[in-house]
């Protein structure tokens, strides 16, 4: 038997949509030699991350064996699946392969760190291979809301894997390649013994539409349209935007792009071959000179995003441009769980206007980038595995998708975040439990989920602040009260007194009560102010704040 052994280990996006990252290995225990799929990112909110940019999956792991690291494999330009990979660079110092598209969307985000030009290599469909140490991999083509999306076919010494990446059953995609079942079905002859499988859609019973459906529904929205017309949607779904400019092209409308993510997508699917045709476009300066009947913008912000040009058009103006009574507002695009607040803020915004706006609620103006159950299944019948793995989805998605998979009498695992599955001979095992986590982007430095930042923020969002300042003379005697500044506190409690006055009061009895010795010791003064402070403010307004201590001595 040999004493090497084929490995699968998520390190993000296994149990939760977003942040993908997922490595395999092959070799000895612990000497295996190692690739990566996919470094990601996911968003924050206010809730649970106040002000952090980014959150990135915890590399940790992969950077104390970054010398067994051959190359990183990014299988599309999503930022869940490419967002991380300048922020992970500099730990990991690994080759970054992938197709042109995906490439030129990542040197541009390479480019903002000043990372080496060379650090992106651009691969060419299967059947072309990278030789990674033991492994061999290909860029097999598929279809998604992206253009050059690709499952990877992993050549290993323990049997061939496919990851799927994200994808869906679409013939007639627009802009992209369409899935070829054939292709997989000769990519699968020989045997596969894994395959890793997109989970997103999995409790869609009905089987995915294709792109190329919206067309007409579009057309007659848009030719219906009064005023201006505004559509937002993803702006990495080049195939809707381009879908939704030639409905207004049709219509007699002149095309604005805003946002920068909708113009960078736009300009890098140009510039990689996968789009050609797009109709015309007029900048916004040029859009303000123009009948507003005669106007399509095309925005991103489908999310609610607060800084995105759909929350400000929503807001006032944007580049010049407002919208007015009688204009009409598209969501050519599906609410993702989580975003419903922003996605309803707007448009309740838009309303106040005089605004129509019109959402996917009918199915007519969107379709989802991912498979959907029978669309699944289709993959499963064409690759025949031995194995099928979940990945991308909640744990409820996973579990669901195992089941599917074990119904078909396909052996199913369900692996989320951590669990190192051992996939040598022919029964998978759990081989080993790995911490993961969480890094977050706080502006420009990377923090840790236990670094207490995040904690800190949350705490002073819920109960607010306040500094404490006390100054002591050369014996350690107090020179006047303490003064305290307080943020995002109500500034009167329920003895109707200043709050920042009761609180002082309150302070200054406490350090009338205290002995020399702990008006001598910083820590025991700092604690017992902080005590005070925090049950003075709780007696007043029923909370308990964070609180600075400062003490000052003469010396």
């Amino acid at each position: 038997m040999s004493s090497e052994r084929l490995i699968y280990l998520p390190l993000g996006g296994a149990g939760e949509i977003g942040m993908n990252a997922y490595v395999y290995g092959y070799g000895k225990p612990d000497q295996e030699r190692l690739i990566v799929v996919d470094l990601g990112v996911a968003f924050p909110d206010m809730d649970t991350t106040p002000g952090v940019d980014l959150i990135i999956a915890d590399i940790d792991w992969l950077v104390q064996r970054k010398d067994r690291i051959e190359a990183v494999f990014v299988t599309h330009a999503h930022e869940d699946h490419v967002g991380g990979v300048a922020h992970t660079y500099d730990r990991l110092q690994a080759p970054i392969y992938a197709r042109r598209f995906t490439a030129n969307i990542a040197k541009r985000k390479m480019d903002e760190y000043a990372h080496p030009d060379d650090a992106i290599q651009v691969v060419g469909p299967w059947p072309h291979q990278v030789n990674a140490g033991p492994f061999k991999v290909g860029f097999q083509p598929i279809s998604h809301s992206i253009p050059e999306s690709s499952a990877l076919v992993i050549d290993t010494p323990a049997g061939r894997i496919v990851h799927s990446g994200d994808f869906k059953v679409d013939l007639t995609p627009g802009v992209g390649e369409p899935f070829d079942a054939s292709a997989f079905e000769e990519i699968a002859k020989d045997g596969i013994k894994a395959l890793v499988c997109d989970s997103t859609n999995v409790f869609s019973p009905d089987a995915g539409r294709s792109e190329a459906t919206l067309g007409p529904a579009l057309e007659e929205l848009v030719s219906g349209a009064s005023g201006m017309i505004v559509a937002t949607t993803f702006a990495s779904n080049v195939a809707r935007v381009k879908t939704l400019a030639v409905a207004g092209e049709k219509a007699g409308r002149s095309i604005v792009l805003l946002g920068r993510a909708m113009k960078r997508m736009v300009e890098a699917s140009v510039e990689a071959g996968v789009l050609d045709s797009f109709p015309s476009v007029v900048s916004p300066e040029q859009a303000r000179d123009i009948p507003r009947e005669n106007l399509m913008l095309l925005v991103t912000g489908s999310q609610g995003e607060r800084r995105a040009a759909s929350a400000q058009l929503a807001r006032g103006k944007y580049m010049g441009l407002e919208l007015q009574e009688g204009d009409t507002f598209l969501f050519s695009s599906k609410t993702i769980p989580g975003n419903e607040k922003g996605v309803i803020g707007i448009i309740n915004q838009l309303s106040e206007k005089g605004v129509d706006v019109v959402d996917d609620s009918s199915g007519k103006y969107h379709v989802s980038g991912h498979a959907n159950r029978p669309d699944l299944e289709t993959l499963h019948d064409i690759v025949k595995p031995q194995v099928l793995i979940p990945m991308h989805g909640e744990h409820r998605h996973l579990r669901e998708h195992v089941k599917i998979a074990e119904g078909k009498g396909i052996t199913g695992v369900l692996a989320v975040n951590g669990m190192m599955i051992d996939l040598s001979g022919n029964a998978p095992k759990v081989a080993e439990y790995v911490e993961t986590g969480r890094t977050y982007l706080d502006g420009s430095v990377q923090v840790g989920a236990l670094d207490g930042v995040i904690r800190d923020r949350i705490r002073m969002a819920l109960n607010g602040h306040m500094t404490v300042t006390v100054l002591l003379d050369e014996d350690d005697e107090p020179l006047g009260d303490p003064w305290v500044d307080a943020m995002g506190l109500a500034e009167t409690g329920s003895s109707k007194a200043a709050l920042t006055e009761v609180v002082e009061h309150d302070l200054s009895q406490w350090l009338g009560r205290q002995k020399a010795k702990t008006l001598r010791d910083d820590d025991a003064l700092n604690d017992g102010l902080k005590k005070a402070a925090r049950q003075s403010a709780q007696n007043e307004i029923g909370k308990k704040p964070e609180v600075t201590v400062v003490v000052s001595r003469l010396s």
